[in-house]
């Protein structure tokens, strides 16, 4: 019977659009659509019913997991429809799951709205490329659109090492190998030292959770292979600070020289819900010039915001001059841009100008970014 009930679920959100189903004990399953929640309109669920559709899509490994430490994370196919990670946790004693739905389909550079640079910079033959942003801003569904893209076009070998694997790749131009965490390989870390016999071009690693997979992923990309890296980060100029800070103190001169020889971009991202429906992504976009490069080996990152500001034609942007665009054009309401903005009080000036007719014409007043530059120099 929970199958049953489990693929009437599951068919659902993919019909209606959903981005996630929340299962908890005390309250009908919630779905998450273009950002927000909804109960489904059905029975409010008991111990029993969680524990049964647990088990109807949990793999006796994860559910060893779950007995041991309280929670596991997986992937699973839903047929051709679409693809789910789930997470699975206890609760107050119960059980509780959310799965997210990792669509079948691939999205294009053009549908997802991602600056044409893009493109070219997934020719480089070497360099780190950091995708950023907070849970859920769709970081996944943008390296799948760039990894796919590679792989249509050129003759590369693509290593991907995820936890768990989201969108499954085929083998195009490119030969694809796809490594999941927990099944195929222990972890991040382990997994590169290995890629980098397996005659890799391209590596992804899922995510940089700890100091030793930055090690790792700093050093393939020095070694002369494309290495795409996510970091729940907001910004470009706070992602490297994040990697810099991570390490000890004697070793982030160094870390700040390797930096600025390797990384090619940060494109950090968000998604917001639009007003007739759907969600649109946000983006922040650094590409790292040699001035810029010389700006991180340096330690002046505070003034990375300005040098995107006049980096525009590399197709550079900051995230607010991005929000501020999806703004004025009515695309998106402004407590959603101002509640993602890295500016919210200059932002929220901006709208009231806007609203007595005194808005300019041009890129945002970047007071914000001036002030923390004056107080890092101060």
């Amino acid at each position: 019977m929970a199958t049953v009930h489990n693929h009437r679920l599951l068919d659902t959100c993919i019909r209606v659009g959903s981005s996630d189903i929340h299962l908890h004990v005390g309250r009908p399953p919630v779905l998450r659509i273009d950002g927000r929640l909804r109960n489904l309109e059905t029975k409010t669920l008991e111990p029993e019913d969680t524990v049964a559709l647990m088990k109807s899509v949990t793999p006796e490994r994860n559910q060893q997991e779950l007995q041991e430490e309280g929670g596991t994370d997986f992937g699973f196919a839903f047929g051709d429809k679409g693809r789910f990670r789930v997470s699975v946790y206890r609760q107050r004693g119960n059980i509780s799951m959310v799965l997210r739905l990792i669509p079948s389909k691939i999205l294009t550079f053009d549908e997802i709205g991602l600056p044409p640079i893009v493109k070219a910079l997934c020719r480089r033959p070497r360099g780190l490329f950091l995708v950023t942003g907070p849970t859920g801003s769709g970081k996944t569904t943008t390296l799948a659109t760039m990894l796919d893209y590679i792989n249509i076009n050129f003759d590369r070998h693509i290593i991907s090492v995820e936890d768990p694997i989201e969108y499954y790749h085929k083998h195009k131009k490119s030969v694809f190998s796809q490594r999941e965490v927990g099944v195929d390989v222990p972890s991040f870390a382990e997994a590169l030292r290995r890629a980098l016999r397996m005659d890799p071009d391209v590596i992804l690693v899922g995510e940089m959770r700890d100091l030793e997979t930055m090690e790792a992923a700093i050093r393939a990309a020095e070694t002369g292979h494309l290495v795409f890296a996510t970091l729940h980060t907001t910004g470009a100029q706070g992602t490297i600070n994040r990697i810099i800070d991570a390490f000890p103190v004697a070793q982030q001169e160094q870390i700040r020289v390797q930096l600025s020889t390797t990384l090619i971009a940060v494109l950090s991202q968000t998604l917001l819900p639009k007003k007739a429906g759907g969600r649109v992504a946000a983006y922040e976009f650094l590409v790292v010039t040699p001035a810029i490069a010389n700006l991180v080996r340096e330690n002046k990152t505070y003034r990375i915001d300005s040098s995107i500001q006049t980096g525009k034609k590399y197709g550079m942007q900051l995230l607010d001059d991005h929000l501020w665009e999806c703004f004025d054009t009515d695309l998106v309401d402004g407590e959603e841009c101002l509640e993602k903005a890295r500016f919210p009080g200059e932002f929220q000036a901006r709208m009231e100008a806007k609203a007595r007719g005194q808005a300019g014409p041009g890129g945002l007043m970047h007071k914000g970014a001036d002030k923390l530059e004056e107080e890092a120099k101060g």
